[in-house]
């Protein structure tokens, strides 16, 4: 017969076995520098309309993330550098440009404003009815821009 301690030790080292053993999420990166004011906000059916004014401070970013339907901006003032998760595709948008990010797990990127001044856009998400404005991605381990 097997002594109960024992069989609590067994158990504890077992159980601490999964946990190590276990994989862990990569770590999400979370914004720098980053404000966003929301102009306007309207629910038609299924469907919420977001205006909303974001700022990226120099050295600011969004941290990797995705959005849950599509946005629309334009690029008031600064520049954005846009980065998708491949870490090769990489595009500057400069004042009056239009940028479209699409939805889904598929397109995680972050933008990074690279500039000495603050970067100023526009965005209209197109988001379902409910959903955030985006979700935090984790970092695929591209070097860092600039």
């Amino acid at each position: 017969m097997t002594h109960p301690a024992r069989k609590l030790t067994l158990a504890a080292a077992a159980a601490l076995g999964v946990v190590l053993l276990a994989p862990t999420a990569a770590m999400a990166t979370p914004p720098a520098g980053v404000t966003g004011t929301i102009i306007y906000r309207k629910t038609i059916g299924d469907t919420d309309y977001i205006l909303r004014e974001i700022t990226v401070q120099p050295g600011g970013t969004t941290g990797w993330h995705t959005h849950e339907g599509t946005l629309y901006g334009v690029i008031r003032s600064g520049t954005l550098t846009h980065e998708m998760a491949d870490c090769t595709t990489v595009d500057t948008y400069r004042t009056g440009q239009l940028i479209v990010e699409e939805s889904g797990a598929e397109h995680v990127h972050r933008g990074v404003n690279l500039g000495k001044t603050p970067l100023v856009l526009d965005v209209l998400y197109v988001d379902p009815k409910g959903a955030p404005l985006s979700d935090d991605a984790a970092d695929p381990g591209c070097p860092e821009l600039g």
